[in-house]
């Protein structure tokens, strides 16, 4: 147990410094061939940001049956993740505004894509091949319309987050070759943290006798959403809370179209019985308190961070309390 717990935890950081160090050297690679931010941002940033929860979701749905419990577990917990811990921390240190131009427009989308995802799997579980078209389909949407936005200069927190990496600052390799190298290392670090994570957790899951789907939905969901919370930690610290906002939008809509979609395309995306009753419904209204916030132009202060650190923590209770019971 404690040697899988170890692995695991290793796993997820070599999973997000691999992501982290694809990102910055693709990024690098594209401003050394004179592509475009706005072209960069919407790919190679929107997606390998995403990467970490793309590749451990993609392997635990190739491993078979029970492991892509542990992917569905892992898109619906991060998403939960996201909004109460991502924006209730940071909460607590510094008010986030939310009356930002583009913000309210981007709540809709992700309420859409919460919705598209559950009604979805109600209609089909496990997720397959169809599915899984309709939930790519949707990324490749709304990139398509946030190129549009970028083209006619509208002001977008997350086209804003997308487009800001410029070669020389926050760490991007100024060599060509150095570039290169962060990508390969990069990639061989998402595969090996993703096979660390899916095989540790299913291990762990086994020795607890629980089932896979809450090891993803708890652990492996913070872990791969660690990146989100400390970015919006930082940032509120720094005095630029608007920046949460952003990124836990945009987060979520990739976790549920591209990450969501991409798994049911490489195979069956499974889902127990509990996430039809519970989980679903927690990732949903959670996102809908939030669009009610962002729509009454309230910043989520001190207080609603309380609420929101308090569910989450209420929301790893009952996790405890029926995954412990249904194992």
């Amino acid at each position: 147990m404690l040697l899988s717990s170890a692995l695991l935890a290793l796993g997820i950081v070599i999973l997000i410094v691999g992501g982290d160090l694809m990102v910055r050297g693709a990024a690098a690679l594209a401003r050394h061939w004179g592509i475009p931010a706005l072209i960069v941002g919407l790919t190679i940033v929107a997606f390998g940001t995403s990467a970490p929860e793309l590749v451990v979701a993609v392997q635990a749905v190739i491993d078979g049956i029970e492991a892509s419990e542990l992917a569905s577990g892992n898109i619906v917990g991060s998403n939960i993740a996201n909004i109460l811990l991502a924006l209730g921390l940071p909460a607590l240190i510094m008010a986030i505004p939310t009356n930002m131009p583009g913000v309210a427009r981007n709540a809709f989308v992700c309420v859409a894509a919460t919705i598209i995802f559950i009604s979805l799997a109600i209609l089909g579980n496990p997720m397959v091949m169809w599915q899984g078209g309709i939930l790519f389909a949707g990324i490749l949407i709304y990139l398509a319309w946030m190129f549009r936005l970028g083209l006619s200069g509208a002001d977008d927190p997350i086209l804003a987050e997308m487009t800001e990496i410029d070669e020389g600052e926050d760490g991007l390799p100024t060599r060509q070759w150095l570039s290169f190298l962060f990508v390969i290392i990069g990639l061989v670090g998402l595969v090996i943290g993703g096979r660390l994570i899916v095989d540790h957790a299913t291990n762990i899951a086994e020795i607890l006798n629980v089932p896979k789907a809450l090891i993803g939905l708890t652990i492996v969901a913070i872990g791969t959403s660690l990146p989100e919370i400390a970015t919006v930690i930082i940032a509120a610290y720094r005095g630029h809370p608007e920046v949460a906002i952003g990124n836990v939008l945009g987060s979520n809509v990739f976790n549920l179209f591209a990450v969501g979609g991409a798994a049911s395309l490489a195979g069956p995306l499974r889902f127990k019985q509990e996430f039809f009753i519970f989980d679903f419904w927690v990732m949903l209204v959670s996102m809908v308190a939030l669009t009610i916030y962002i729509l009454g132009r309230n910043p989520i202060g001190k207080r609603t961070g309380i609420v929101f650190v308090l569910a989450y923590v209420l929301y790893l209770a009952a996790q405890a309390k029926y995954g412990m019971a249904s194992g």
